[in-house]
């Protein structure tokens, strides 16, 4: 289980991992390369936030490995700006969380959000990295890429047979023309000064049979919830989603086979998940971003005292953040997974 603390702009990000097993090697520089795979320095369109996102660890591991104690980590924020939100500490930014925070604690922290902010991802990440390195004992490999950016998307019926395609692109989108196209569309955006949502897709290879709960703990529900829980995700489905709808039962059904002696199914339109529990399938999934709220272009809102007021933003902020959050969706995952597999 995860715990996390920290707000944007505050001094620092960072959590707890409860329940790591004893006795696992830990690769510290490989879970600081996840934690960079999320900053903003490694894409175009992104805020110009400059932060080194350094991973201290505090508790948890003695001589590479871990103890079984809680894993308590922290990175320090430097490049913050607090005076940026000076403005903000009244009013109401449409589509943010300012008036349904406060609506709740009575209180927020108007600095880039406050706990609010996708900042707070980090620790997530930093946590689903531990997670990974579990599960990598387990071969189970997760991967995510950008599938749609606006109206772009990956071209019908693409799969992805190679990830390293998904380092390639600046995107993180494993299609030269998809990758060209987004690009284009959000140079123009950036000039008017919008933004565009998108969406991720994942895809977990090695999970066995007979993971998750026929109820209350599905699979699908638990990744599902996961994956909501993330900053501007406002949509999640499994193999065929929503296009299952349109279909017929014997266009849909994933037929049982044997092959090498393993009982399979000729198609995944289930994603990997039957009743709640994995079928030993790659598990596949969507995760929709709605577009980044923050505009730098004039926007109407209201104040705390109801009056109507024009506003645009000031400070460092993303055109896009769909590329930047394949590493939270993978993250989220191993969350998941690791808690999954930890309870047998």
């Amino acid at each position: 289980m995860l715990t996390t603390f920290g707000e944007s702009h505050g001094t620092a990000i960072g959590g707890v991992l409860d329940g790591f097993p004893s006795g696992i090697e830990l690769d510290l520089d490989l879970i600081q390369s996840e934690i960079n795979r999320r900053n903003p320095a490694k894409y175009p369109f992104a805020t110009a936030r400059k932060e080194d996102d350094k991973l201290e660890v505090l508790s948890g591991i003695y001589e590479g490995l871990s103890t079984g104690a809680p894993i308590a980590f922290i990175v320090y924020n430097h490049d913050h700006r607090p005076e940026d939100y000076d403005n903000l500490k009244d009013l109401y930014r449409p589509s943010h969380a300012d008036f349904t925070y406060e609506a709740r604690y009575g209180i927020r922290d108007p600095r880039g959000g406050g706990r609010a902010s996708a900042r707070t991802t980090l620790s997530v990440v930093a946590g689903g990295a531990f997670a990974k390195q579990l599960l990598a004992l387990n071969k189970i490999i997760i991967t995510g890429y950008v599938s749609q950016i606006g109206p772009h998307s990956l071209p019908t019926g693409f799969v992805l047979a190679d990830r390293s395609l998904v380092k390639l692109s600046p995107l993180a989108c494993p299609h030269e023309k998809t990758t060209q196209k987004i690009l284009d569309y959000l140079h123009t955006l950036k000039e008017e000064g919008d933004t565009a949502g998108g969406v991720i897709s994942c895809v977990i290879k090695g999970v066995p049979a007979g993971i998750g709960d026929p109820l209350f703990g599905k699979l699908q529900a638990d990744l599902a919830k996961a994956m909501l829980s993330i900053n501007s995700v406002k949509g999640f489905e499994y193999g065929l989603g929503f296009a299952s709808a349109r279909m017929k039962g014997s266009e849909y059904n994933d037929e049982f086979i044997l092959e090498d002696n393993l009982i399979k199914t000729k198609t995944n339109h289930d994603g990997g998940i039957q009743g709640g529990i994995s079928n030993g399938m790659d598990i596949t999934f969507n995760v929709a971003f709605k577009p980044i709220s923050t505009l730098s272009m004039e926007q109407q809102t209201i104040n705390r005292d109801g009056d109507q007021i024009i506003y645009k933003a000031e400070g460092r902020h993303d055109v896009c953040v769909v590329p930047r959050a394949v590493p939270i969706v993978e993250a989220m995952a191993a969350l998941v997974l690791a808690d999954k597999l930890g309870q047998g």
